[in-house]
């Protein structure tokens, strides 16, 4: 083992030399601006769509008889206007302790509330994280107006005591699981930009005849191990500065840093780092798959041919992380976690919307024992089919030869 991976780190230190300090390396730097230009752009038009369609939730504190009326005026409402845009009523009967139930509520998950409504139709008292001339706020002065008219009471506009809150986590509950989809957005461009680079890692090697004499100085696992990481260090270096002219230019057109977003449910420098982590991950996961279908192509002819369903499957396996956000513990969820493709993006998103670490452990060992696993399938499929040495195939096979 020792031997392997001081072999690697030479082919790894090797690669890394000749690709960062070439002429070309420059234009793999500048070269993604322009998709992540449109990526950004695309991405905001997403989240703002999301963030309009998810209602609001409302917990309304109040007696039967009062939470009926409001209901009956939202249902008014809801015939005349899309249900999406309107806020969800959410009835809760008092308890002795009303502090404590409000509480209670504002940090509920399931449902997320954004807001209580409290003291009736007669004294409403909304406390919650919501703007004071909202449409949240606005919707409810309408539905109470409504529902005293209904009673007979005064038709006056009702002047709603409002008591802002911080963010609570039912109201982040929305939020994170933007940030979630984002996450994983991200993730998969990322690797999805990065990966296929190693599909003609080998061809070069192969034209000139020089996998043979590296494949007789060194393991052909090494060569595989050497050249997967030294792809990965030149990617995350791709990557910091990226982050570093993103970061720069987010910060000079808007003063803004990363404590003006909904943190994720492990915060933010827990959830960096998960991500980093994550990404190499992926990175070496689709990468050692990528690095043994590349080594079976001789010419960029065939590695172009290779590139369309790799492609696919990258999109297949990305579909299967993001079904799912919002229910990672459901059998869809934990399944899309175990399968080792796809767990990265599930675990990144996972991070996003709950506050455990333990499950990111054991998913980051799973992740390592499957990249072993796939590179040493690799490595032994090209020592047999490319170098055609190894043992001698079985008695059935020459039979038919």
């Amino acid at each position: 083992m020792r031997q392997i991976l001081r072999a690697a780190f030479v082919i790894a230190r090797r690669d890394f030399t000749a690709t960062v300090f070439s002429r070309s390396f420059l234009f793999f730097l500048i070269g993604p601006l322009f998709p992540v230009l449109m990526v950004v752009i695309f991405g905001s038009m997403g989240g703002l769509t999301e963030s309009a369609a998810e209602r609001p939730v409302v917990a309304v504190i109040a007696s039967d008889a009062d939470y009926r009326a409001l209901a009956a005026a939202s249902h008014r409402l809801g015939e005349a206007v899309d249900p999406p845009a309107m806020v969800e009523l959410h009835h809760v009967l008092p308890e002795p302790d009303v502090a404590a139930q409000r509480t209670k509520l504002l940090a509920s998950g399931n449902p997320p509330v954004m807001a209580v409504l409290e003291g009736g139709l007669s004294n409403p008292h909304l406390i919650g994280g919501v703007q004071e001339q909202g449409i949240t706020i606005r919707q409810l002065r309408f539905l109470i107006a409504d529902a005293r008219r209904a009673e007979a009471s005064p038709i006056t506009a009702p002047n709603i005591e409002l008591t802002r809150t911080e963010r609570m986590a039912g109201s982040l509950a929305p939020a994170r699981a933007i940030t979630a989809r984002a996450g994983q957005t991200l993730l998969f461009l990322l690797t999805i930009l990065l990966s296929g680079m190693l599909l003609s890692q080998l061809i070069d090697e192969k034209a000139n005849k020089i996998i043979e004499v590296l494949a007789a100085a060194v393991p052909i696992d090494s060569i595989f191990l050497g050249k997967l990481f030294a792809m990965l260090a030149m990617s995350l270096l791709g990557i910091a500065v990226w982050t570093a002219a993103g970061a720069a230019t987010i910060a000079l057109m808007t003063g803004q840093s990363l404590n003006a977003l909904p943190p994720p449910a492990v915060g933010w420098p827990a959830f960096l780092a998960l991500a980093t982590i994550y990404f190499m991950m992926s990175y070496l996961l689709l990468g050692s798959v990528f690095l043994g279908i590349g080594g079976q192509a001789s010419t960029a002819r065939e590695v172009q041919t290779l590139s369309m369903p790799v492609t696919m499957a990258q999109v297949v396996v990305f579909a299967l992380a993001a079904s799912a956000v919002g229910d990672a513990d459901s059998p869809r969820g934990l399944g899309a976690a175990a399968f080792p493709l796809s767990s990265p993006f599930v675990m990144v998103a996972r991070a996003a919307e709950h506050p455990d670490l333990w499950p990111h452990l054991v998913a980051i060992a799973w992740q390592i024992l499957w990249v072993a696993l796939i590179l040493r399938v690799a490595a032994r499929i090209f020592r047999r089919s490319v170098l055609k040495s190894g043992p001698a195939r079985p008695f059935w096979r020459r039979a038919k030869t």
